[in-house]
């Protein structure tokens, strides 16, 4: 593995302070101190708190969307789908929870990049419905307005970054295991 660039040390630790203050609230002050160097130094790697925060909500907007259009391109089934997506998921924000409270809480303030960010988000949005679509239409799953599931799965899905790091010994597959059962399968006994 390569060794992080100071870049990306700045990006990782943006993002900490995004989600512990909040996008608004947090400096470039406040983010050279938790560096531990002056804010003039910030400069030297990054143009703006902006630039940071664009960085961290693309980057992981692409990997969603670049993800699911993988599995909606295959040729599996359509729960086996909706499992890869939860995998996707899971993989994801176990990876990047400081990046994914970005992702969720500041997206509004990507200015420059906020159309970007939206085409990414309707593409992943519109790729998730169809695989939903197909998966009613062979009979695999019930036949229940697409938005409705796709937006009860996705509620889970994208708090995944807030309860994952409370857990100390959590094996992601399991996890992830778990969440398909009960998102796809429901939890009512037979």
């Amino acid at each position: 593995m390569k060794p992080e660039t100071r870049q990306q040390e700045i990006i990782r630790v943006a993002a900490k302070l995004f989600k512990e203050k909040g996008y608004s609230a947090v400096t470039m002050r406040d983010l050279a101190k938790a560096m531990g160097i002056k804010a003039a130094s910030l400069y030297n790697h990054i143009n703006s708190k902006k630039d940071i925060l664009n960085a961290i909500i693309i980057s992981l907007a692409e990997a969603f969307t670049n993800g699911m259009k993988e599995i909606s391109m295959s040729n599996d089934s359509c729960i086996e789908k909706l499992k890869k997506i939860i995998e996707l998921h899971v993989n994801i924000s176990s990876k990047n929870s400081y990046g994914m409270a970005s992702l969720n809480n500041d997206w509004m303030h990507l200015e420059n990049q906020l159309i970007y960010y939206k085409k990414l988000r309707s593409d992943y949005e519109t790729d998730f419905k169809t695989i939903l679509k197909d998966g009613i239409n062979s009979g695999e799953i019930i036949n229940v307005k697409p938005d409705v599931m796709m937006f009860s799965i996705l509620t889970t899905l994208r708090s995944l970054y807030i309860w994952i790091p409370k857990k100390e010994d959590i094996n992601l597959e399991e996890l992830t295991d778990s969440l398909s059962n009960i998102l796809i399968n429901g939890i009512a006994k037979d």
